[in-house]
């Protein structure tokens, strides 16, 4: 799932938990592609930091919307629900007990059932209020009725089912801008899925399995805009997605490429340094020297990339999106319990100071 958080100092009046992006998938078809500037900066964000947390599905998740939909209901309760699930991340770094979360959930196919299940999921967490958001039709995503509605949101999660119906319905309308501008102000925004797939200015729409890349093999187009420079696959290891992932980075090597085994996710930071958590391991494709002929390639067949870096990397592990190399193991794990407790400190600061002014 995506969630993003934002600056504390950013912020006026209710306190919110430091900056992060957190990206999650766990569905079928749907993969995604992230192409363009700079890895992890947003358009028109400023200099706010946002952590991005990328994480794949349940093993239980089947090739079907429902199974997946109700496997993450189901098979994920309990790993989702722990104190260091992504949905209990999703939470505590949307305010905790006063996590205000909208639930956007256009992509399934499963209708108001998908906004119910996350909504329960959700306030199992903790949340403090869960509000469901469905627009099927553009003018639906452009009703101020629809995006007023993130104006004082502090997460935002977006269902799995199909970014192509997603990106279509919401890409470019006014809840489009909303949550962006929610994520500018520091809002914590998490998709599954197809909501993760759609978090980039690039996505996925479709592609085909196989470990060997092959010409036409991934089909990308625009997502919302929030995720720039990377290519997201996911049920990585489990579906066998290596092939299309090399294909469209070596395509596009600007791009990095992550491949997320489902259970597992990546969360990256203001920084572009990207955390392994989960079960799984998260595969990274770097094209900064790949080789190709992908430009001669026809048809469906089979092309030549050369010269790929592959990186598999296991929980605790770090990577640094913009050197692009792989750090230490226990300086992952120190740093990343110096943010939460950072994190924690200012809202308790925050807290007295609205104690104080009250008095």
């Amino acid at each position: 799932r995506v969630f993003c958080v934002p600056d504390p100092a950013s912020r006026a009046g209710t306190p919110l938990p430091p900056n992060p992006l957190l990206t999650g998938l766990e569905e079928d078809e749907p993969q995604r592609q992230h192409i363009g500037g700079g890895v992890g900066k947003r358009p028109d964000r400023g200099d706010l930091p946002a952590d991005v947390l990328v994480g794949a599905g349940s093993a239980g998740d089947g090739d079907r919307e429902r199974r997946v939909e109700v496997g993450l209901a189901l098979d994920l309760d309990l790993p989702v629900l722990k104190d260091h699930g992504p949905v209990a991340q999703h939470v505590e770094l949307a305010g905790g007990d006063q996590a205000r979360i909208a639930v956007i959930s256009t992509a399934s196919s499963l209708g108001d059932a998908a906004t119910e299940l996350y909504r329960h999921v959700f306030a199992r967490a903790g949340a403090a209020k869960v509000t469901g958001l469905r627009p099927e039709t553009r003018e639906e995503a452009n009703d101020p009725k629809t995006f007023e509605v993130l104006k004082d949101v502090t997460g935002i999660f977006m269902t799995g089912g199909n970014q192509l119906r997603l990106s279509s319905v919401i890409g470019g309308t006014k809840l489009g801008a909303a949550i962006l501008d929610a994520h500018g102000r520091g809002a914590v925004v998490a998709g599954t899925s197809a909501g993760a797939s759609a978090v980039a200015t690039h996505m996925m729409a479709f592609g085909s399995s196989g470990a060997t890349p092959k010409y036409r093999m991934a089909n990308v187009s625009v997502g919302l805009g929030l995720l720039v420079n990377v290519v997201v696959d996911q049920h990585f290891e489990q579906r066998t997605r290596l092939g299309r992932l090399l294909a469209v980075v070596a395509q596009s090597p600007s791009l990095i490429g992550l491949g997320l085994d489902e259970d597992t996710a990546a969360i990256i930071d203001a920084n572009d340094i990207l955390e392994v958590i989960g079960r799984g391991s998260v595969t990274i494709v770097d094209g900064t020297d790949v080789i190709t002929d992908a430009f001669q390639t026809t048809g469906h067949k089979p092309m030549m990339v050369s010269n790929a870096r592959l990186h598999s990397l296991p929980v605790g592990y770090r990577f640094d999106l913009r050197a692009r190399r792989v750090l230490p193991l226990l300086v992952a794990k120190n740093e990343h319990i110096v943010r939460l407790a950072q994190g924690r400190v200012k809202k308790m600061v925050r807290r007295l100071e609205d104690r104080k002014a009250s008095e």
